[in-house]
């Protein structure tokens, strides 16, 4: 009997023993396979870490780009104001000369338009004084 519990147990231990290797062997895999599950993310991770600091070097050259041309259009902007500032002056001097011209221009009309009416006031009398010459003795 007791030749035979120890076989029985002896079968049972070796069965359990059997069990608990297919166990450790499969915790095994399962540990190999998370831990190839583990580097894959990893390497996932690193990817996207380089992919994001590809980005923001990217995007901050992409902003200093934009900086630099605000900052070239609005020193441009700048000199066209004052371009414009001096345009405005300068047709404003120009208007105001044109204005003298003009007013110089009506008034040598006028002593012209009046020179020429005594001017033919004077060949009137001359031509009078002639008539009048030419009928004494």
């Amino acid at each position: 009997l007791i030749s035979s519990a120890t076989k029985s147990l002896r079968m049972e231990t070796e069965i359990l023993e059997k069990k608990l290797q297919d166990a450790q062997m499969k915790l095994a895999e399962k540990d190999g396979d998370k831990e190839k599950e583990i580097q894959g993310l990893k390497r996932l991770i690193s990817e996207l870490e380089f992919q994001l600091t590809m980005e923001k070097s990217n995007n901050e050259s992409f902003l200093d780009k934009l900086r630099k041309e605000i900052k070239h259009k609005s020193d441009e902007l700048e000199k066209l104001t004052q371009e414009r500032t001096q345009l405005i002056h300068s047709l404003s001097q120009v208007q105001e000369e044109n204005s003298l011209l003009q007013d110089t221009v009506r008034r040598e009309c006028e002593e012209r338009f009046e020179l020429t009416a005594a001017l033919g006031r004077a060949r009137e009398q001359v031509l009078e004084l002639r008539r009048l010459s030419g009928t004494l003795p």
